[in-house]
C-alpha cells in the first residue's frame, strides 16, 4: 500500500482527500501545519508527500527545502492555488515531481498518483523495492548492493513464489557460471538477511509471504 503524507491546512479539503484516497487503498496521514508535517516525516517513511504551498504557519516549499537538506528525497506533489511560475519553478528545482492546482477534482489527483506510484512499491518482509526510483530500502533505510546482486534480487522479487530458472539469472552475470551465480546469491542473502531456496535442477525461489 502506498503511504501518503498530506499537508493541507484546509480541514474540509484534507478530510475529503483522506477519505477518498483511503477508499482507493492509499494509506494517508494528515498534517495541518508545517511543523506537524515535519515531525511526521521524521517518525515515518512515506512513499509520497502531498504538500500545499500556502500554509497558515509557513510554506510547503520551505518545508520541502528543509527536508531535502536533511537528505529526505521522498517524491513530492504540490497542491497550490498559486499562479506564480517562480514558486512552481522553485518546487521543481527542489525535486517536486508534479503539482495540481486548486480547485481540482480528486479523481485527477488519483490519476496522477496511480500513474506514478500504484504498484511501484514491491515489498518482501522488511525490504521495499521502489520500481520508479530503482532503489531498495530495508527497514525504511536506503540499502546499497552491487548491480549484479541488485538485478538478481529484483528478478526474484518480482517473481515471488515462482521458481526462476537459473538461465534467466545468468543473463545479468558478467561471466555466467554456476559458481558466480552462487557467489552473487550468497552476497544477497548476507546483505539482505533473507533466504533464497535452491530448487535442485530447476532454479531459485524467493518464497511468497
Amino acid at each position: 500500500m502506498v503511504s501518503v503524507l498530506l499537508l493541507e491546512d484546509d480541514s474540509l479539503l484534507s478530510e475529503s482527500l483522506e477519505i477518498f484516497l483511503e477508499r482507493e487503498n492509499y494509506s494517508v496521514d494528515v498534517a495541518s501545519t508545517q511543523e506537524e508535517a515535519e515531525e511526521l516525516s521524521y517518525k515515518k517513511r512515506y512513499d509520497v508527500y502531498l504538500f500545499d504551498i500556502n500554509l497558515s504557519d509557513g510554506n510547503g516549499l520551505d518545508l520541502l527545502e528543509a527536508l531535502r537538506h536533511a537528505e529526505d528525497y521522498t517524491p513530492t506533489i504540490f497542491i497550490t492555488a498559486l499562479h506564480d511560475m517562480n514558486s512552481l519553478a522553485k518546487g521543481f528545482d527542489l525535486g517536486a515531481i508534479d503539482y495540481i492546482k486548486k480547485p481540482f477534482n480528486p479523481q485527477e489527483l488519483l490519476i496522477r498518483l496511480n500513474a506514478k506510484f500504484k504498484n511501484a512499491i514491491v515489498r518482501y518482509k522488511n525490504i521495499e523495492y521502489d520500481e520508479s526510483a530503482g532503489i531498495l530500502r530495508k527497514d525504511g533505510e536506503l540499502i546499497q548492493i552491487g548491480n549484479i546482486q541488485f538485478n538478481i534480487f529484483v528478478k526474484l522479487l518480482l517473481n515471488q513464489g515462482l521458481v526462476v530458472d537459473k538461465s534467466e539469472l545468468y543473463e545479468v552475470l558478467e561471466h555466467p557460471s554456476d559458481n558466480s551465480l552462487r557467489v552473487a546469491l550468497s552476497k544477497i542473502k548476507q546483505r539482505l538477511e533473507i533466504e533464497i531456496k535452491n530448487i535442485r535442477g530447476k532454479g531459485y525461489l524467493l518464497e511468497k509471504i
